[in-house]
């Protein structure tokens, strides 16, 4: 799920990614070659449409301009981010994230281990890797195994990490989470969890702020994982517009529900 320039939800659901206003009217409808992994929109209104293996790419009135090739035999794609120049792929399958130029040739690998610079690696026991750009020029990527999200620059260098294995709210418990990333405009990060599922928001150096919405939200979700250190079934996903409602998709019940702050 992506929000775009115009502040329009970008759903993946089945072979198709669906646009949709703010009050879930429908729009385009985007056919694919296979089911929809991710889903990223330009400042341009280019959409990026992640399948399992590969790309596809599309203009703002829905016409598709390119299939990228798919990178590795391994790759799994779950997560995608579009700016200007570059468009970054969570690989869940090659645990990195890939760093595409906008002709979709591939020119760089991010967060593939590497003692001499720091990198520790990605753990991603389920397919849950996502990637934002944020508004201070970094890349978010979270690292479920670790519980943690950390912050790269565009050619891969690890600047700083935050978050911690904890049952407490302000922490992320079970094998791996967070699951999801997403920036509200003021540049705080919105988190998913799975297991006990959650979605909370932290500053952007990883201060705990407030949770949007708890477990007790999600009961069918909940119900998916019977061992919290196991949990591959359910899981949501989250995305912001820009005067702050969260849409939170329920990948279970397959619905999309919005919420906005109290106050």
């Amino acid at each position: 799920m992506a929000i775009g320039p115009d502040d329009r939800l970008y759903v993946c659901a089945g072979n198709y990614v669906n646009c949709l206003s703010s009050a879930g009217q429908s729009g385009l409808e985007l056919a694919l070659e296979g089911p929809a992994s991710c889903v990223a929109v330009a400042r341009d209104g280019t959409i990026f449409a992640g399948l399992r293996d590969h790309i596809e790419v599309f203009n703002a009135k829905g016409a598709r301009t390119a299939r990228w090739e798919s990178p590795d035999p391994k790759t799994w794609l779950t997560g995608l981010a579009a700016g200007a120049k570059d468009v970054f792929a969570a690989d869940a399958g090659k645990l990195v994230v890939l760093r595409y130029d906008r002709s979709g040739k591939v020119v760089g690998r991010i967060g593939r281990k590497n003692a001499e610079r720091n990198v520790p690696g990605f753990i991603v026991p389920s397919p849950f890797l996502d990637v934002i750009i944020h508004r201070d020029g970094l890349l978010r990527v979270n690292n479920p195994g670790r519980h943690r999200v950390e912050a790269y620059t565009f050619e891969g260098d690890l600047e700083g990490a935050w978050g911690k294995p904890s049952a407490a709210i302000e922490g992320f418990c079970g094998c791996c989470n967070p699951i999801a990333i997403a920036q509200l405009a003021d540049g705080r990060v919105v988190t998913c969890e799975k297991g006990i599922p959650r979605v909370k928001i932290y500053s952007a150096t990883g201060v705990f702020d407030s949770v949007v919405a708890g477990a007790e939200s999600f009961p069918e979700n909940a119900h998916a994982c019977t061992d919290l250190n196991d949990c591959v079934h359910g899981g949501i996903d989250a995305a912001a517009d820009a005067d702050g409602r969260i849409y939170i998709l329920d990948i279970v019940t397959s619905d999309v529900r919005v919420l906005k702050r109290k106050g």
